[in-house]
């Protein structure tokens, strides 16, 4: 290789940043909808995509007395709420990121973008 084809090849590989997309949700299945949206969005674009990564679910529980004047027989409610998460990957300029993220989000799905130069 020459050095001007070097050159090129390092200046292309600036423009390409790492972009992580963190889902999180309650609903499974809206979670899942939008990370196939996503990562078809992505791959029409010809981006590189890693994922979706399914992340351990955080089951919140909260157990407390029905009783509300605390007399009686001890009897308790046992609540819990599930959050899911997924992570998907991708590397391309940041300017796509804009167009692959403008999609319709499902309603209760959280969406946190981090780009990072690498």
């Amino acid at each position: 290789m020459s050095l001007v084809n070097k050159e090129k090849q390092f200046a292309a590989e600036d423009t390409n940043r790492r972009i992580r997309i963190t889902l999180s949700s309650r609903n499974v299945q809206n979670l899942e909808k939008v990370c196939a949206e996503l990562v078809r969005n992505a791959k029409d674009k010809k981006l590189k995509v890693k994922g979706p990564v399914r992340m351990p679910t955080k089951i919140l529980r909260l157990t407390v007395r029905k009783s509300p004047c605390g007399e009686g027989t001890n009897t308790w409610d046992r609540f819990e709420m599930r959050v899911h998460k997924r992570v998907i990957d991708l590397r391309s300029p940041s300017e796509i990121v804009k167009q692959i993220t403008s999609i319709s989000l499902e309603p209760g799905v959280d969406v946190e973008v981090t780009i990072t130069d690498n």
